[in-house]
């Protein structure tokens, strides 16, 4: 397979060497040029980036009525704001926009409920979303204050759809094991924001590069008994550390050529067992062509499960008690991440638990926000059909979601009463959100938007701001600070 940077910049790939004359590495480079000088011309590409930012504001402007969301967000130390600083969708701060970063970052990803995409590796890439916006409205009223023309949407969706795409070719082909997913939104944000603030070639790919330096996130907090609440917010630490990266960037600060390369010492050797990364495809747009909507906040694989569990609530809800075993057939990957056994102590664990999600579903035809609450979860028959459930892979469903022609991500679940009796398997390919599904899915997005901007919002605010993504051409000529000025109270 041809490298990536054989299809950028006309077949003609920039290079670039550090002062000591030393080559960067070849994966930063094509980063570089990617980020520097692909031009976006696919329609669509710039119509899904539009609604990727509808969906991650609704996320985060619905998370602010949660109380242990609430407590992380607002300046880290009490009391400072920044003058023409970032706005943060859903309050009243003002923020630099590292710290706004991670304010809106935070509350995009509490609710497991932002857009992901399928791959090797999981991860969401609206995660980049965070730190580019919020550097956007800083630039943008930074610029209008000293009489200079202000960021529009259109810069703002170009830098989101570039952040998709990095990220998601890293994720594509390569496993990071046992290590968080949450080091590619950084990764991917640090370049794109270093363009945004004026940035040139060098300084981005020396962005990149000590982007890489940053190494690994342990991903302790998202498994067995140490699931937790840092999933909600690594999000908006990645992203603020993406904005601290690209500031130091742009100030000349030196980067570090063979980050990835280097006997012993680089992130090949370290952390990655001396493998280079794989790539399936060249850049371009199509992560974000292909990005995934979730219509739960559940964790990614399981949407398909939960689309099947309340396929079965009216054939169930009656005789929940008689339920004698669920057969729960699934990838491998959602075993990996979501086959939970055992008590779940917190909100966090129960949103990635494939049993929890489908016995709601099963019981009661819906999964909201507010079902992964203690209080919700002490209804003795979640736990009880929970108990009920096997977990077994099929083989078919694990490789057909690699599959880049298929990309799927099928579960399928059987019932079988106490008395012999079993329901036919219900099995569901791909989620509503999925590419394949798309004009359904926009309309759920749409739907999903409205429903999470009556948590924070009077009516008429509320129209006012879907009226902004009506129109393409005319979101895409907005004002960034204009169009953020709109989410706040």
């Amino acid at each position: 397979m041809a490298k990536s940077s054989e299809f950028i910049n006309g077949g003609k790939p920039v290079t670039a060497s550090a002062a000591s004359g030393t080559p960067f590495d070849q994966v930063l480079v094509d980063a570089a040029n990617y980020v520097m000088d692909f031009e976006v011309r696919n329609p669509e590409a710039w119509r899904m980036a539009r609604y990727c930012v509808m969906d991650t504001l609704g996320c985060a402007v619905a998370a602010l009525n949660v109380p242990e969301c609430i407590k992380l967000l607002g300046p880290p130390v009490p009391g400072m704001n920044c003058q023409h600083g970032a706005r943060v969708p859903g309050t009243q701060y003002e923020l630099d926009p590292v710290n706004a970063a991670f304010n809106m970052g935070t509350a995009a990803r509490w609710l497991e409920l932002n857009d992901t995409f399928s791959a090797v590796e999981g991860g969401h890439p609206s995660d980049n979303i965070c730190g580019i916006l919020m550097t956007a409205d800083w630039l943008s009223r930074r610029n209008v204050a000293e009489g200079r023309p202000a960021l529009t949407m259109r810069d703002v969706l170009a830098a989101v759809i570039k952040a998709y795409e990095v990220q998601g070719m890293l994720q594509m082909e390569n496993s990071f094991s046992g290590y968080d997913h949450i080091m590619l939104p950084r990764i991917a944000s640090t370049g794109v924001i270093t363009k945004m603030l004026g940035g040139g070639y060098r300084e981005v790919v020396n962005a990149f590069s000590n982007a890489w330096v940053d190494g690994v996130h342990l991903k302790v907090y998202r498994q067995g008994d140490n699931t937790g609440s840092r999933k909600s917010w690594a999000a908006g630490d990645a992203g603020a550390r993406a904005v601290r990266l690209a500031l130091i960037a742009v100030t000349g600060e030196m980067g570090y050529p063979t980050a990835l390369t280097a006997p012993k010492w680089g992130f090949y050797d370290s952390l990655f067992k001396g493998k280079p990364f794989r790539f399936q495809r060249p850049y371009g747009s199509y992560v974000i062509e292909n990005a995934i909507f979730k219509f739960v906040p559940a964790g990614n694989h399981g949407q398909t499960a939960v689309e099947c569990a309340f396929k079965l609530h009216p054939l169930v809800k009656d005789r929940i008690d008689e339920i004698q075993s669920v057969l729960f057939k699934t990838q491998d990957k959602l075993m990996t991440i979501m086959d939970k056994k055992g008590p779940l102590t917190n909100p966090a664990a129960r949103d990635h638990c494939a049993q929890y999600i489908v016995a709601v579903g099963m019981i009661y035809g819906h999964l909201g926000i507010e079902d992964f609450s203690d209080e919700f979860a002490a209804d003795p028959r979640i736990d009880a059909l929970r108990e009920k459930m096997t977990v077994v892979e099929d083989p078919r469903y694990s490789r057909e979601f690699l599959d880049p022609e298929k990309r799927s991500k099928t579960n399928g679940l059987q019932v079988t009463f106490k008395d012999g009796s079993t329901l036919p398997l219900v099995e569901v390919e791909y989620t509503i959100g999925h590419p394949r599904r798309r004009p359904e899915g926009i309309l759920m997005v749409e739907e999903k938007f409205r429903r999470h901007l009556k948590r924070r919002f009077p009516p008429w605010r509320q129209e006012n701001i879907i009226g902004l993504f009506a129109d393409q051409a005319r979101f895409e000529a907005m004002p960034v600070h204009q169009f953020v000025q709109s989410f706040i109270i």
